[in-house]
């Protein structure tokens, strides 16, 4: 039974660390997981907007670096960042490459992103934008495009954390 009740908490505490590292912090600063979702919604929104047939796109971020910063001290290394560098990738309809890449100062929940990104078909600039999505709507957590049944990239999906109590059965 102590066996059983130690397993259960080690499993417990494994799966708080693993959420916890999977985002950065947004405390203060911004969450690359948060801004690399945003940046693929809009993104991808203002590409179909420009007429462009958009077959798969996808984001990834991370904390820009600052040297300045990461001397100052571990309070300031480890703080929120206050940049996130984006760059994303993805191809047209027609099997051309589609990238965007720049950096990201300000993500809203889901509908906004700002910064400086410049996205390219074809190592070609179709636009470059200081702001992407709409900043004045309300923040969503909702898909800003239904998926296609050929889209290739799969989907977000919803993880959801229960804690189980393990606790000793009653003497019989």
């Amino acid at each position: 039974m102590r066996l059983l009740r130690t397993m259960a908490a080690f499993g417990a505490c494994g799966i708080a660390v693993a959420g916890a590292a999977a985002c950065q912090p947004a405390a203060g600063g911004l969450d690359s997981a948060a801004v690399a979702l945003t940046t693929d919604r809009t993104a991808t929104s203002t590409l179909e907007r420009l007429t462009f047939d958009v077959a798969w796109f996808s984001c990834s971020a991370r904390a820009a670096t600052r040297e300045a910063e990461a001397n100052a001290g571990t309070a300031a290394a480890t703080a929120a960042p206050r940049e996130v560098e984006v760059e994303c990738e993805g191809e047209t309809g027609d099997d051309r490459d589609i990238t965007l890449d720049g950096t990201v100062t300000e993500e809203r929940a889901g509908v906004c992103v700002k910064g400086d990104m410049t996205a390219r078909i074809a190592r070609k600039v179709v636009f470059q934008a200081t702001m992407l999505g709409d900043c004045s709507a309300a923040a969503t957590t909702a898909p800003s495009r239904a998926p296609r049944p050929s889209d290739p990239r799969p989907e977000p999906t919803v993880t959801v954390t229960r804690t189980v109590t393990v606790t000793a059965d009653p003497a019989k």
